[in-house]
């Protein structure tokens, strides 16, 4: 891969585009997402806990400035030893380092309500219609009913960005396809996805929905990500800046979670500063007089900067295989300090992901999920069966589409109507979600 195609900044679906000096497209595509409605929603999703209460605690919103600053760091520095090596030339590293914030920023964009366990709700709903004989689910093609049945916040961010928001249908955002490039954690779509080994090529998971193949086509051509094609389809070597995208959400989701389980009540001082500190070893300040809340900031400021430091180093390291598309792990999996990070993942796993509260919380926001998409599909029933005229549904029906704020635009097939519905049910905050759900069950 070649930087110069890499850092393109030029814009999806705008070829008659022309680069300014004094706004460079990663700054534009910044603010585009920072004042897009769907970024704005992300301060009532849920980042770890659910419908929280304490005002103290992350949601998505500040998670995606906090992931967005990391991501910054990780691409000057990054950017400076790319300039220093000749890979880029001189004052390219701003590049580096805008691009990845950009893509950072927008990176948890397309996330539901109620977060991972809002994903599995929506896929889970979809499976359960799919084995019904009800014609709008029977209809689609067996072969696209993976992007419902496991619904992906990556695919859905994609979508958001350069087909929902802003310029609708003509590139969305039409963001700098350098940072749609850096922002596509898993170029390949969810057909040739499930046709593939496992966790082949890092690609665990799908991050484009067919409907916005022509986009992400668009964007790999112009970056210059190399494809693969056989029967199973094409899909594509992911993007190097990816990967500190990436580092940059590990390491603040990791990390921020231990001082969220602190101010929860979920972890005990004690337990938090324990998995910091092999992170950052033990200061050589007394820390002593400082509250429980100072020494964890402390700690948890120290850890990302050690952390920062150690991904850019296990860059550097695997900088050939990334080059080549061959590279597939995360960055803070192989730095010097993946043992600490695979201790904090445990710890999470076991004790803060399966605390009584939260897993109350996340049965809650199931149901909730399952009520809103259970009411709202009744819209896009009646459409099918309406012939997609929707001057002829009934009164209720169309009350409903007034009420609930239904977006029914470019609806016209099955295809079209079932991500109409997710892109419904995924563009609401935890609280609207609850709002919804009362209002369409009657409670």
């Amino acid at each position: 891969m070649d930087w110069s195609k890499l850092l393109d900044e030029g814009l999806l679906s705008q070829p008659e585009f022309t680069k300014r000096p004094n706004r460079p497209s990663y700054l534009q595509d910044a603010d585009r997402i920072t004042f897009s409605a769907p970024f704005r929603r992300l301060a009532n999703k849920t980042q770890v806990h659910p419908l929280y209460e304490n005002d103290h605690l992350h949601h998505r919103l500040i998670h995606s400035l906090e992931t967005s600053s990391v991501g910054r760091s990780l691409g000057v520095e990054v950017g400076e030893w790319l300039e220093s090596e000749g890979h880029i030339p001189e004052g390219e590293r701003h590049v580096v380092s805008g691009i990845v914030s950009a893509a950072c920023l927008a990176h948890d964009i397309g996330n539901p309500p109620f977060g991972h366990s809002g994903e599995a709700a929506i896929g889970q709903w979809f499976a359960d219609k799919f084995t019904t004989s009800e014609a709008l689910f029977a209809e689609l093609d067996t072969g696209l009913r993976h992007e419902f049945e496991e619904f992906e916040g990556n695919a859905q961010g994609f979508r958001i960005l350069t087909r929902l928001e802003l310029y609708r249908n003509a590139g969305g955002m039409r963001l700098s396809r350098g940072v749609l490039g850096a922002f596509t954690k898993y170029p390949v779509t969810a057909q040739t996805r499930n046709g593939l080994s496992t966790s082949y090529c890092g690609l665990k998971k799908f991050g484009i929905f067919e409907s916005e193949f022509d986009q992400f086509e668009e964007v790999a051509n112009a970056v210059g990500l190399p494809a693969e094609t056989d029967a199973k389809g094409i899909w594509w070597r992911r993007h190097p800046l990816v990967f500190l995208v990436e580092a940059a959400d590990d390491i603040c989701y990791n990390i921020l979670d231990l001082e969220d389980a602190f101010t929860s009540g979920d972890f005990s001082a004690e337990t938090v500063i324990g998995h910091l500190e092999p992170i950052t070893g033990k200061s050589s300040k007394d820390l002593s007089h400082m509250a429980d809340p100072d020494r964890i900031a402390y700690a948890r400021a120290r850890g990302i900067g050690i952390a920062i430091k150690a991904c850019v180093a296990a860059f550097k390291d695997n900088y050939q295989a990334i080059m080549d598309g061959t590279f597939s792990d995360a960055l803070i999996d192989v730095s010097e300090k993946a043992e600490e990070f695979k201790a904090i993942k445990k710890l999470a796993r076991e004790r803060l992901f399966t605390s009584p509260r939260k897993t109350e919380l996340e049965v809650q926001g199931r149901n909730v999920v399952h009520r809103v998409l259970e009411g709202v599909s009744e819209v896009y029933v009646k459409l099918h069966a309406a012939n997609w005229q929707a001057e002829d549904l009934d009164s209720y029906h169309r009350q409903l589409i007034k009420a609930a704020g239904i977006d029914i635009r470019d609806v016209d097939s099955p295809y079209s109507a079932l991500h109409s519905l997710s892109d419904y049910v995924s563009g609401m905050t935890d609280r609207y979600a609850v709002k919804i759900a009362k209002m369409v069950s009657g409670t």
